[in-house]
């Protein structure tokens, strides 16, 4: 599975570093500063991780907010893209290949670890939230961007929403940017994930508190803040949710 993960995500660095540029110049850049600034807390100096960086668009945005920022992803064609994008953007960030669900890092390391679209793709979530949990410092948090984007599998009512919402939204000009063979073995990957099982944020919420996280704070849908006219029909049945977990 974990090759067949990071397999997918190799061939999908092209496509996916030409939207992260899209977003770079777009309003999305200052959305998602803001969201970020927001829960980030008010330290002086944070020393950030992001998992899963792709492309390297939160750690391109987080080095322009001043953070300190170390970068991993499981995909070598991933990590290419995002040095690159990180150096025409003229920021400094730290990159580590490794798999997301082992992470050979101190604990009490990092005052912020984000992750964007992460979390449905792992196969051991809550041992994974026990090993984020002891990477912060103390009164480090968690931000968590993710939807229940194949929940729809599981629950034929949602599948026959999401392709009503995605004819309307290429109508309105949205290109999801993948070919209908990378879509289907997407569908494959996510049918023996838990989290496509689960519906969240709610089990989230329950299984960080479990953690240890204190003070969870939960946006279910951020679709108004980050995404286009387009988008929003296109997402419509699986908006972004954002969660805020402090250890």
């Amino acid at each position: 599975m974990k090759d067949q993960i990071a397999d997918y995500w190799n061939k999908r660095a092209n496509t996916y570093s030409e939207m992260i540029n899209e977003d770079m110049n777009s309003f999305k850049f200052n959305a998602w500063s803001q969201i970020i600034k927001k829960n980030a807390g008010n330290k002086s100096h944070i020393k950030a991780l992001d998992i899963g960086t792709g492309p390297g668009f939160f750690a391109i945005l987080m080095s322009k907010l001043g953070y300190d920022v170390t970068a991993v992803d499981c995909s070598t064609s991933m990590l290419e893209e995002a040095r690159s994008n990180v150096q025409l953007a003229g920021e400094n960030v730290k990159f580590i290949k490794a798999d997301v669900e082992n992470l050979n890092m101190p604990e009490n390391s990092f005052d912020l670890i984000i992750n964007r679209n992460v979390t449905w793709t792992l196969k051991d979530p809550v041992k994974d939230y026990k090993t984020w949990f002891n990477l912060l410092k103390n009164d480090g948090r968690l931000l968590i961007f993710d939807a229940n984007w194949y929940l729809r599998l599981a629950e034929p009512e949602i599948e026959e929403e999401y392709r009503d919402d995605i004819k309307l939204a290429i109508n309105m000009g949205y290109d999801c940017k993948t070919n209908e063979r990378q879509r289907e073995r997407c569908k494959d990957i996510a049918r023996d994930l838990p989290l496509t099982y689960k519906f969240r944020p709610d089990w989230d919420e329950k299984t960080l508190a479990e953690c240890g996280f204190k003070n969870i704070l939960i946006e279910k849908d951020i679709s108004e803040k980050i995404y286009t006219e387009s988008e929003k029909a296109a997402y419509k049945t699986t908006p972004m949710f954002n969660i805020c977990a402090c250890k």
